[in-house]
């Protein structure tokens, strides 16, 4: 490495370490609010009020956090507490290498948690960790109080634990200090300055990717742009040993692909100059008496007839848990969901060749789902009546940060009717009825490099829970020496679609599995798939020749319950307590209704889909086991596929009238399109858990409409 070489490289190794020590110092990151500072004059019911403009989300340290509940996750001080006793353990003690890959909660059982009431002592608190020490994976659980470190026996699995951050940021910046990498860089006309490198999971695809942590390095042009991902470095690949930082090898073959131009892409606000389209005025929702929603303790939340418990988790991003409804009738708290979180995120490119074949990424059990979410952005990720959460995790030497407002949650009125009814004037009677639907919504937004994840538990007051996915951020671009359609002359060659001269947007598919525990009044359900039926009439019976019937189907096993959703062979999917019925006799439930959706279309056999393989249904029921929560596997990264949801089910286990959790996944095929270029509009779909027969009548009957005189009307000001 000459000299010129080695100073750039001290200077990008301080500018990481940098970075990490702002993330583990809590120095927040800087968060936007525009509007200015203009005061609105609102009228409300002739009173004169004024609405300033809300406070900036303020940081908080958390340094005085104490648990309140069994489902809390761990404390800034529990995490240190935590890495004290790991650090005096023997195990670390004589250890040349080790890093912590997670340390989050241990939760207590199931019943125990479902007897414990407010006021109750906790239960014992007690840490999960998984660790690498000395090139080996060790699962254990540390009791806080008493500092007892126990191994838990997980079996033989493949597959490594999810990287940490350093794992991450060490792999993009291990390449330079290669002699043959940077002369490949500079022989592709690329400054090493304007050099961005991503760390990119590899999968598994034989022998050859067995028994050490390997990862794959491709880099980009920062020239000209901040949006370095349309400018990449086609065809060149690092595989890098991810525990040494050595190069294993240098794959270089897209010499003659130039790279992209950087005009045109950059799509930050500041660089769109006189561009700036100014069609819709800003727009917000004023609550004259406050919101409605109370966050006790910092993770209960009570809105409506709605409580549940909510925390950030580092692989999950988001847990719902201990989610109940009261019972507009009976003023009963009635338990819908035990727990619910996004457990995987598998997404194939359906590229062959040598730079692409192993993209197939496994966003929350390689990379962390919740490790990549960032803080979000007042105004613009949540609007300006959002309450702020943040995330404390753990770094790779258990040093505990904060991941500020890393969730938000709102209510959310967008004009939508929660019901209706006008009558005919034929009737001669002036009847209209309608009802606003007010929601309630906790987000998180996670940029796993490239793409933007946002993520909605929105909660309804008539009981329904949806679960929605957008997708945004950037499109990962295929360098080509294309500039126009018409010399190509088989499309189909380019695994994608030409989006700009010498950029092609690859083809690719998300699969997002959802863990859904649902204790519909009670842990014993059952899963009923409730067939429509097409029927002929009897010879004579009717003027039909055809009508649809139901017929109800109780999954008595696993294998029952796994269901193709199919077109034309519709059915509903109901969650039922078989042991509690309404009054008229129906069991009480709720039921999936899936919304827009996509299969895998990949061989079961190709490598990438036996380790996706919790994908080749969108649902799957299995009986409830603590130990199964993340449907790629514990140890997700280069796995075999060999502890999936699919490999669980297979066992075909009893279901029927037992604590039982459904998997749902949520899938998208994307063919890009130019819209999609230099940055992707949202793109969304959705699924609902909806009460069916759970409540004995319409249980918003009795909200009422909205009147003019408790709704303020605003106006501008002078500026503050």
């Amino acid at each position: 490495m000459d000299s010129k070489t080695l100073i750039r490289f001290i200077f990008f190794t301080f500018f990481i370490a940098l970075l990490l020590l702002l993330t583990l110092t809590n120095i927040p990151y800087p968060l936007s609010l525009s509007n200015g500072g203009a005061l609105l004059e609102c009228a409300t019911n002739s009173r004169r009020c004024t609405i300033k403009q809300p406070p900036k989300p303020t940081t908080r340290r958390h340094t005085g956090d104490v648990p309140h509940h069994p489902l809390d996750p761990l404390t800034l001080t529990e995490l240190n507490k935590v890495r004290s006793i790991l650090l005096s353990h023997a195990l670390f003690q004589n250890s040349n290498t080790y890093a912590l890959h997670s340390i989050v909660l241990d939760e207590p059982e199931k019943a125990v948690v479902q007897e414990w009431s407010q006021g109750d002592a906790l239960p014992p608190r007690k840490a999960t960790v998984i660790a690498r020490v000395n090139g080996e994976t060790h699962v254990l659980t540390v009791d806080i109080s008493t500092g007892v470190t126990t191994p838990v026996e997980v079996g033989k699995h493949s597959g490594y634990p999810t990287m940490t951050i350093e794992d991450m940021t060490s792999s993009t910046w291990a390449p330079l200090g290669n002699a043959e990498f940077n002369r490949t860089i500079m022989a592709r006309g690329i400054d090493l300055n304007d050099l961005a490198c991503l760390p990119i999971s590899l999968g598994w695809f034989g022998k050859k990717e067995e028994n050490r942590r390997l990862i794959k390095v491709q880099c980009y042009s920062m020239d000209g742009t901040a949006n370095f991902y349309m400018r990449p470095i086609e065809g060149l690949t690092v595989v890098l040993d991810m525990d040494t930082k050595q190069v294993v090898e240098i794959t270089d073959k897209g010499r003659n692909i130039p790279i992209p131009k950087a005009d045109g892409t950059d799509y930050r606000f500041s660089a769109q100059n006189t561009k700036i389209n100014n069609m819709v005025n800003p727009i917000s929702i004023e609550q004259p008496k406050g919101p409605s929603f109370v966050i006790e303790n910092g993770h209960i939340v009570k809105w409506a007839n709605w409580e549940f418990h909510l925390k950030p988790d580092p692989r999950a991003g988001v847990v719902i848990s201990r989610a109940r409804v009261k019972d507009p009738n009976s003023g009963e708290i009635r338990n819908v969901m035990y727990k619910g979180f996004t457990s995987e995120l598998f997404v194939p490119y359906m590229d062959p060749t040598d730079a692409w074949y192993f993209k197939t990424y496994m966003d929350a059990g390689e990379y962390g789902f919740g490790l990549q979410a960032m803080p979000l952005d007042p105004l613009n990720d949540c609007p300006r009546n959002a309450y702020y959460m943040d995330g404390v995790f753990a770094a790779g030497d258990g040093t505990p940060y904060v991941r500020e407002n890393m969730v938000c949650v709102y209510e959310s009125y967008a004009g939508d009717i929660g019901w209706r009814h006008s009558e005919s004037p034929i009737t001669g009677m002036e009847i209209r009825e309608v009802r606003p639907k007010v929601t309630l919504v906790v987000r998180m937004a996670a940029s796993v490099a490239n793409y933007d994840y946002i993520v909605d538990w929105e909660f309804q007051m008539d009981g329904l829970i949806r679960v929605k996915v957008g997708l945004s951020g950037i499109l990962m671009v295929k360098g080509t020496s294309y500039n126009n359609m018409n010399q190509v002359n088989q499309p189909e060659n380019l695994y994608g679609t030409l989006l700009s001269e010498n950029v092609v947007g690859v083809i690719h598919d998300h699969f997002i599995t959802f863990y859904l525990d649902m204790d519909v009044d009670g842990p014993d359900n059952s899963f009923v798939k409730v067939n429509l039926k097409r029927e002929t009439p009897s010879p004579g019976e009717s003027p039909r020749l055809s009508y649809l019937k139901t017929v109800r189907n109780v999954a008595k096993t696993e294998k029952d319950a796994q269901v193709k959703l199919k077109l034309y062979d519709p059915s509903e999917y109901h969650i039922v307590n078989p042991s509690k019925k309404t009054r008229v006799g129906n069991p009480v439930g709720y039921k999936l209704v899936p919304g827009g959706t996509a299969a895998s279309l990949l061989d079961i056999d190709d490598p990438p889909q036996k380790r996706g393989a919790f994908t080749n249904n969108q649902i799957w029921v299995t009986p409830y086991n603590k130990s199964e929560e993340w449907a790629g596997g514990l140890f997700t990264y280069q796995s075999h596929g060999d502890d999936t949801l699919a490999v669980w089910s297979e066992r075909d286990r009893a279901i029927e009238n037992k604590d039982i959790v459904m998997w749902y996944t949520l899938g998208f095929h994307h063919v890009p399109c130019q819209e999609d270029y230099p940055i992707m509009p949202t793109v969304s779909s959705s699924f609902d858990l909806k009460p069916v027969n759970f409540y004995e009548s319409n249980p918003i009957l009795n909200i009422p409409p909205h009147f003019e005189k408790d709704l303020p009307v605003c106006n501008a000001a002078v500026a503050a």
